[in-house]
């Protein structure tokens, strides 16, 4: 079995996919656009024959359809997205179509693989959303730590 993660070359995905790596002998399918945030360099010490790096955009859903079909994953783990909130005000159409767009298309793929699993192989299989602590807002250097339970 294998995993894909996607924006698996920016900051967060490249170092996910570093420790998968060591702490795994599952092989990892990592897909990237390379854009501003992504950085083959961040992987450049992962072991080649557990990473399989795919150059690719979640909205490109027949690359991603064709990547379920040959690597049979058990798991998909979000991690591309356009990042800094003030590049969202200047950029939003980037923003729109890989934040929300392209997890759209990204969970539709992942929902008609699921569908055609077996159940056990359905039971095993998650769909894992990385998001940002920005979501929270912001914090004062007094208050205390974010957590799950609190309102975006």
């Amino acid at each position: 079995m294998t995993i894909i993660v996607t924006g698996g070359a920016g900051f967060i995905g490249s170092n996910f996919v570093n420790g998968w790596a060591v702490a795994s002998d599952e092989p990892v399918v990592n897909v990237d656009k390379l854009t501003y945030a992504g950085n083959l360099e961040n992987l450049s010490e992962t072991d080649s024959s557990k990473h399989i790096f795919v150059r690719g955009d979640i909205n490109d859903i027949e690359l991603i359809e064709k990547l379920f079909s040959k690597y049979e994953p058990r798991a998909v783990i979000n991690f591309a997205a356009e990042s800094h909130v003030d590049r969202s005000i200047k950029e939003p159409d980037a923003f729109i179509n890989t934040n929300i767009v392209g997890t759209f298309r990204l969970l539709n793929a992942s929902l008609k693989y699921f569908d055609g699993l077996k159940d056990h192989d359905k039971e095993q299989f998650r769909f894992l959303q990385v998001s940002t602590d920005e979501v929270y807002g912001s914090l004062l250097p007094e208050d205390p730590a974010f957590t799950e339970d609190n309102q975006y």
